[in-house]
């Protein structure tokens, strides 16, 4: 796993082979951060990872110079490992939350300006996420939620898609808040 962009550019780092878990490949990481770098200004943004993995898209947000991100990872084992490299890389700006991810937002009280999601493909709750990151109002106005999942399962009809991205096996579709918090 490396990181591709910015600050921390080409650092690598190698899993622990006891991590079970499916890291956004490289490629496709690259051409997400492609669309997001026309999106967003990277440091004006408070992010949040959910399903953290390998921590690996946190990285790329912290290296492209984001406030601040919160990474929620519920295995502890993967927790561990975000935090060593955190530590390793002394990414004062990154916070890991070992927590179920679904707890998380049902007690966060706080809205986000890029939220990015990648769930186990086959998590029985994948197709109700995008609405739930909504009624929970985890994304400032204008926010951006990016969700990755498999080729299978579509959003184009939901009321905030905006566009969506294949790479390989990896698919991203894009939201967007059109709502104001206050209403």
């Amino acid at each position: 796993m490396r990181i591709i962009s910015g600050y921390f550019k080409g650092r690598r780092f190698s899993l622990p082979k006891n991590l079970k878990l499916r890291p956004t490949t490289d490629m496709a990481k690259e051409s997400l951060f492609n669309v997001i770098n026309n999106l967003v200004d990277f440091e004006d943004i408070d992010a949040l990872d959910l399903f953290s993995g390998t921590g690996s898209i946190s990285y790329e947000l912290v290296s492209r110079g984001v406030n601040s991100v919160l990474s929620v990872e519920q295995n502890g084992q993967h927790a561990r490992f975000i935090e060593s490299v955190i530590d390793k890389l002394e990414m004062e700006n990154m916070r890991i939350l070992k927590m179920d991810v679904f707890q998380f937002i049902k007690t966060n009280k706080r809205a986000f300006d890029f939220v990015f999601a990648d769930p186990p493909y086959d998590m029985p709750e994948l197709n109700t996420l995008p609405n739930l990151v909504f009624s929970s109002n985890l994304l400032q106005v204008d926010g951006i939620f990016v969700l990755e999942h498999p080729k299978h399962t579509s959003f184009t009809e939901h009321p905030n898609f905006f566009d969506h991205r294949k790479y390989g096996n990896v698919n991203f579709t894009f939201f967007k808040n059109n709502k104001d918090l206050t209403e």
